[in-house]
């Protein structure tokens, strides 16, 4: 892999998992609903800007075509399990958040074998089974007791990263017909569209700090906007497959930023839950080639 595109999968791998951060002193403000509109509206517009201002301008005809794709996209890649893990920030460490979300290519495979009749081998298998064990450690063996409370915010998180499962699976039947990184602001704005209805019966919680409003600002501009731009190129440049490694190096990072930024702990027995996510992850997308979507 060339050394600027080694450099991007870093840099991507560095946003989000630094968004698991920035909805973690988000959320407790605005609270899920608000968070995630803030993120996805203000992300669409910015990559609607960038597109206009670009050589390659939003193509509206396929925009209006395509519009029901771009819904489903905007609701179950983004604005679903955005919410999701918006709301499970309120309770979870940043390191559960990510870990939790590192399962997405395990349910993604599991998923696609129901739907898309993939064929179910003794590695997928293997690793379906070791990807449950290391959220289990995750869950029981972390710094965090396990109250109701934590155990519903993990639920949130795990039909969160199922969410994006579909997404990829559906994603993978418009393969070619439907041109994703043209019209990625689209879905952006459609996810913010349907959160709006939940907006009113989910309040803001908090007036917002200077904080909270610089790290909905990083979490809209940096982890979503800025992270799709490099996302698209590294596909082109390097290949889905490759470019899904970044699965493995997210969570690293946001335990690092975690243990930085919020003085979070990293158990000896978190890390080992940790390692077996990713081993199983590893299992799923060494042979996979559809990639994942972001946090």
């Amino acid at each position: 892999m060339p050394l600027a595109e080694l450099v991007r999968l870093l840099c991507l791998s560095a946003l989000w998992g630094a968004s698991f951060l920035f909805m973690r002193i988000v959320s407790p403000d605005l609270g899920p609903a608000w968070t995630t509109e803030s993120r996805v509206l203000l992300a669409g517009l910015a990559l609607l800007g960038w597109q206009m201002a670009s050589a390659a301008p939003p193509d509206w005809p396929k925009w209006r075509q395509h519009w029901r794709a771009l819904m489903l996209i905007g609701i179950f890649n983004t604005a679903l399990p955005f919410a999701l893990l918006a709301f499970a920030a309120l309770t979870l460490p940043v390191g559960y958040l990510a870990i939790l979300n590192a399962t997405a290519p395990m349910f993604g495979t599991l998923i696609g074998l129901v739907w898309l009749k993939e064929s179910l081998t003794r590695r997928k298998l293997g690793a379906a089974v070791l990807g449950v064990m290391g959220v289990a450690l995750v869950v029981r063996l972390g710094p965090v007791e396990p109250k109701p409370e934590v155990l519903l915010a993990c639920a949130a998180s795990v039909v969160a990263a199922m969410s994006y499962g579909w997404a990829a699976n559906y994603l993978k039947r418009l393969a070619g017909s439907v041109p994703l990184g043209k019209m990625v602001a689209g879905t952006q704005l459609a996810a913010a569209l349907a959160v709006v209805p939940l907006l009113p019966w989910m309040p803001v919680r908090a007036v917002p700090g200077w904080t909270s409003v610089g790290a909905a600002l990083g979490l809209a501009l940096g982890c979503t906007a800025l992270a799709y731009v490099i996302y698209f190129r590294l596909v082109r440049t390097i290949g889905p497959t490759r470019t899904l490694t970044v699965t493995l190096l997210v969570p690293m990072f946001a335990l690092l930023w975690g243990a930085l930024f919020l003085d979070e702990v990293i158990t000896g027995r978190m890390a080992l839950g940790c390692f077996v996510v990713l081993v199983a992850t590893w299992l799923f997308v060494s042979g996979q080639e559809a990639p994942r979507k972001s946090p």
